[in-house]
């Protein structure tokens, strides 16, 4: 099950609100506060616009964009609040007021996390009642999307409390780095700042357009940067020395003056050349339209990475893993367990990324339905991380799927499993996915899959414990009637037939 706790978003703009979403999706109560005139509205219509792209991440059981409680005060939502999550505007004059109010309004043992992206936690914690649960968590935006989160500690800042934001964070399933040393602007953002700068300087010079540094960028290092970052990157560029031989070859180039790291003068010329320069990119498109093009092709990026185990494709992975875990309504068989016949594990509405410009669901997504559906088999029985990662799987030799219904996007819909045989090395099951609400069968697989073991690279005999648990299951199964698309063959009959 997952534990339910309440979220307190203070400050609700572009940061706030990706924060709210990602709350919500994790199946947290959001409660909000912001003092400007129609905040509430605005983090409601934010929320609903990205619930699309948080749906693609994957919600878990229970995620609603409606549970979200509006606050009269921060003191109101600091006493309710089991964590404090302040993205007030980046100015120390108004974050440091507003902590101190969180902090007097709230229990002792509450972490209240600013959203800072720079200010230093020990004089944002300067006044602060409890200092010590005061720090820095600071996301990057699409916070709904992107996993990362800065964790600065200050002067006063507990390890208990850094710890506690470590594991808060992992149950969003965002990848906490800590920041061992206190710095303004921590670590990403100076990254991100030295290349801002020169982009600045790039474009104040008249020596290229934003469209034309977006693409040295899109089409070259940040295809490589997705993965591997900077510095494994060019270890690589050293060939079989590595780094080392890198840095010898290309070292001296570093102080050649390519680059300039004081930012240029901020000149009205300079912000419209940037400007037009942008706009002419945006091409007509609607901020809210780029930020949906932006979520998708995140995702996307995410997703590839995912069977590479690389970089948030790695969190994509764990994010799966702990929705289903999550959903499992049926705990996993034990000897001696009464089971289900036919079994149903898995339930899911249709998803945005299912369909298809009709708004049906695609035959892809048919399979990769079925394959969550076989994923909760695999549990169920046993097989999860653990033992693939000892190198032990199933892998699906044949498949037979019948399309009977269309399907359409947020359709609900139910699956049923049948095992209709199993030996030493072979699973023979059945799915039928039924809309949930009319009971009507949509579509149906017939799947054989053989157990092999990934070190040897050759079929195996499945390990003892999910062994007996699918001999358990088919004996259970055994009564049941043959499903009459079984053993379904494709042919046009000739007039002889």
């Amino acid at each position: 099950m997952v534990e339910t706790k309440t979220i307190g978003i203070v400050g609700t703009g572009v940061i706030g609100s990706g924060w709210a979403v990602r709350t919500l999706s994790r199946s947290h109560d959001v409660i909000a506060w912001d003092p400007a005139p129609g905040a509430e509205h605005r983090l409601r219509r934010a929320v609903n616009h990205s619930w699309a792209a948080a749906t693609k991440l994957g919600l878990f059981p229970g995620a609603s964009p409606e549970r979200i409680t509006w606050a009269e005060s921060p003191e109101a939502l600091a006493s309710a609040a089991d964590w404090i999550q302040e993205s007030a505007p980046e100015d120390e004059r108004v974050k440091s007021p507003l902590l101190q109010r969180l902090a007097a309004a709230s229990g002792p043992d509450t972490i209240i996390a600013s959203s800072s992206s720079g200010l230093l936690p020990s004089r944002l914690q300067a006044g602060c009642l409890h200092p010590e649960r005061v720090l820095i968590g600071h996301p990057f935006n699409p916070v709904y999307l992107l996993p990362l989160v800065e964790i600065v500690a200050g002067e006063q800042t507990s390890p208990a409390a850094v710890a506690a934001a470590v594991s808060y964070y992992d149950d969003l399933v965002m990848h906490p780095l800590v920041v061992r040393n206190e710095i303004e602007g921590y670590l990403s953002d100076r990254l991100q700042e030295a290349m801002w700068r020169e982009i600045l300087h790039l474009v104040n010079d008249g020596i290229a357009t934003t469209d034309e540094l977006d693409a040295a960028i899109v089409y070259g290092p940040g295809l490589r940067w997705a993965g591997m970052g900077t510095n494994l990157t060019f270890h690589l560029a050293g060939g079989e020395e590595g780094m080392r031989h890198m840095l010898r070859q290309f070292g001296p180039a570093l102080k050649l003056p390519w680059t300039k790291l004081e930012a240029p003068e901020l000149t009205d010329d300079l912000i419209e050349a940037m400007a037009d320069g942008t706009d002419a990119q945006a091409d007509g498109r609607s901020i809210a339209e780029l930020e949906r093009l932006r979520d998708d092709y995140v995702l996307a990026v995410m997703r590839s990475l995912r069977p590479l185990d690389l970089g948030a494709g790695r969190l994509i992975a764990t994010r799966e893993a702990r929705i289903h875990d999550a959903g499992q309504s049926t705990p996993p068989w034990q000897p001696g367990n009464t089971v289900p016949a036919p079994l149903a594990l898995y339930e899911t509405p249709v998803e945005p990324d299912w369909v298809d410009y009709n708004d049906h669901m695609t035959e892809s997504a048919f399979l990769l339905a079925f394959g969550w559906a076989s994923d909760k088999l695999f549990r169920y029985v046993g097989i999860d991380e653990n033992y693939r990662a000892s190198g032990h799987t199933f892998f699906t030799v044949e498949t037979h799927i019948n399309y009977l219904q269309e399907a359409a996007l947020g359709d609900p819909l139910r699956f049923t499993t049948q095992v209709l045989g199993v030996d030493t090395k072979r699973l023979h099951i059945f799915h039928a996915m039924y809309h949930a609400d009319t009971g009507d069968l949509l579509c149906t697989t017939e799947q054989m899959l053989l157990h092999v073991d990934n070190n040897e690279g050759r079929t195996t005999p499945i390990l003892p414990a999910p062994a007996a648990a699918l001999a358990a299951i088919t004996q259970a199964h055994a009564e049941l009637a043959v499903p009459e698309h079984v053993g379904r063959v494709m042919n046009i009959p000739t007039p002889e037939q």
